[in-house]
């Protein structure tokens, strides 16, 4: 019966770290797949002047398909998916810096707020630069330039092999901005993730504890009250701890 009624915190120690990188990895991957033509057609959208390309997300969605086929929908992905470094880095810093700060502070509070800080500045670092290259790759298509950036065919006509377009577009970032081209916005998110995630796990253990008080309530309450009604008087025993009666 213990066991029911303590919900246990998974500290960075008790993970299995093979199956937490592989399978995290993996249903990242996963998730990606599903959901990256339709970041890439959000992008093309907010880029485009008023509507002089798409006039919405079905539309963009059939026009990039018939343009383009599906591989057109994952422009930039193989890029792209470089940012699961990112993810597994978070978790790991997160866990990390928990562990570290557990040797100053035991309140779950402090730990969880520098822990979700310290996560998403080396995250965003980290995922903020392949963003540009992979939003750049995003903005190809064939006819009229969307983006700053045009990849250039090979000479044979033959088109641009994926790492090969990757390449052209760092070496014009690099030419235009130098290296702090990589990080255009890098300030905005860490404005946006730092305070977001630092108050996110603070909140998160706070809700856990909560609901575990409300199970360990309920979970009580099946045993401090009980309800017996007896055939021989019609007596309804409500117990309390065992003790008492209340007869009707």
């Amino acid at each position: 019966m213990e066991d029911k009624r303590n919900i246990q915190i998974i500290e960075w120690e008790h993970l299995d770290k093979k199956k937490f990188y592989v399978f995290g990895v993996a249903m990242t991957m996963m998730i990606r797949v599903s959901v990256y033509p339709f970041t890439l057609i959000r992008t093309r959208l907010q880029v485009q002047k008023g509507k002089s390309l798409y006039h919405g997300t079905f539309d963009a969605f059939i026009k990039i398909l018939r343009a383009d086929g599906v591989t057109g929908l994952y422009r930039g992905f193989l890029v792209n998916t470089f940012t699961l470094i990112s993810g597994q880095c978070y978790v790991t810093t997160y866990e990390l810096t928990r562990k570290f700060v557990a040797d100053y502070s035991q309140s779950n509070t402090v730990k969880s707020l520098v822990a979700g800080g310290s996560a998403s500045l080396v995250a965003q670092s980290i995922t903020v630069p392949i963003d540009v290259v992979s939003q750049h790759l995003m903005m190809q298509r064939k006819g009229e330039k969307m983006g700053r950036f045009q990849v250039r065919g090979n000479p044979k006509g033959q088109g641009v092999v994926a790492f090969g377009q990757t390449k052209d577009i760092i070496r014009q970032i690099l030419r235009a901005d130098g290296l702090r081209g990589f990080y255009r916005g890098y300030v905005a998110s860490l404005l946006t993730y730092i305070p977001n995630s630092a108050v996110w796990w603070p909140f998160y253990h706070f809700y856990a504890a909560l609901s575990l008080l409300l199970f360990n309530t309920v979970f009580h309450l099946e045993y401090l009250v009980k309800f017996r009604y007896m055939d021989s008087t019609s007596t309804l025993c409500i117990r309390f701890f065992g003790n008492g009666c209340w007869q009707s």
